[in-house]
């Protein structure tokens, strides 16, 4: 059996030492189209080590981040999860945020399955990460929600309901980041190497018309947007930041962040304005401080 979900949650967690330096923050940075405007000061401590902010974001690749050691070319490789690779679809992505994570620094990672949820059609696992920094001090704790198709009917929990709206308002804002035609090459160097991100042939044998944007990418563009646009540029606001990822986008479109607020929790959309409005991120909610 592909996935026995006993043995998955009951595995021992995978523990590993990550570290990372400003050079890594800032060309992750980059990687999200930081630094366009190079002579803004508000920009330029994005991509310039003096005054130096981290996106907290940037939880997803430091040390290369928790997808780094578990999807490999081989396929889903984890205690009691056998699934080759091309019956998996990263579908969703939640951060949640401890403290300010320092420009550079080092961090124990710690990494297990926490879910296992049956779709019917599918199976979801959910992989979680926690970070703790050398004092034993909580970091951050990430969870990656992974679609297995084909792997559900098992009999299992279901998972919380996934229905989710916006409010029947015009949003408060609404933010736009333009991408451009390298943006996933430079994003890939901080993370994902995964060809379709780089080979035209490659992503046209996936379906694609050319290489795709990393979902992790639109991610940490959407973040940054709010971050900059209502959030005064302070990263260390961010507490929480949920997503489902629900299109792709190409580099050089643009990604359009509709923005809601009731009080210390905002409600995200965002969408590619090149095709329609077609949705990139959904499901998405802010937690602020």
């Amino acid at each position: 059996m592909p996935i026995d979900v006993n043995a998955a949650l009951t595995a021992a967690p995978t523990v590993r030492e990550a570290g990372w330096t400003e050079r890594d923050v800032i060309l992750y940075h980059l990687g999200l189209g930081a630094g366009v405007d190079s002579l803004n000061p508000a920009e330029l401590e994005w991509v310039y080590e003096k005054n130096l902010k981290v996106l907290p974001t940037f939880a997803m690749v430091a040390g290369q981040g928790v997808s780094a050691g578990a999807v490999t070319p081989a396929g889903l490789n984890l205690p009691g999860i056998d699934i080759d690779l091309r019956k998996i679809l990263h579908g969703g992505q939640s951060l949640t945020v401890h403290a300010p994570i320092p420009a550079s620094g080092a961090a124990t990672i710690s990494s297990r399955v926490a879910d296992v949820w049956d779709k019917g059609k599918a199976a979801v696992i959910v992989l979680e990460q926690s970070a703790q920094d050398s004092g034993g001090n909580p970091l951050w704790t990430t969870a990656m929600q992974i679609w297995a198709r084909g792997e559900g009917g098992f009999g299992g929990d279901a998972g919380p309901d996934g229905s989710h709206a916006v409010p029947e308002r015009s949003p408060d804002t609404v933010l736009a980041s333009p991408t451009s035609t390298q943006q996933a090459l430079m994003y890939r160097l901080s993370a994902d190497m995964n060809p379709l991100h780089a080979d035209p042939a490659f992503a046209k044998m996936a379906g694609f018309d050319r290489p795709i944007l990393h979902g992790l990418a639109s991610y940490g563009i959407v973040c940054k947007a709010v971050v900059d646009g209502v959030l005064d540029g302070d990263p260390t606001r961010v507490r929480t930041f949920s997503v489902r990822f629900a299109g792709s986008l190409y580099p050089g479109e643009t990604i359009e962040t509709a923005v809601w607020r009731d009080g210390d929790t905002l409600t995200v959309l965002a969408t590619c304005p090149e095709r329609d409005g077609q949705p990139v991120l959904t499901h998405a909610t802010m937690e602020i401080r």
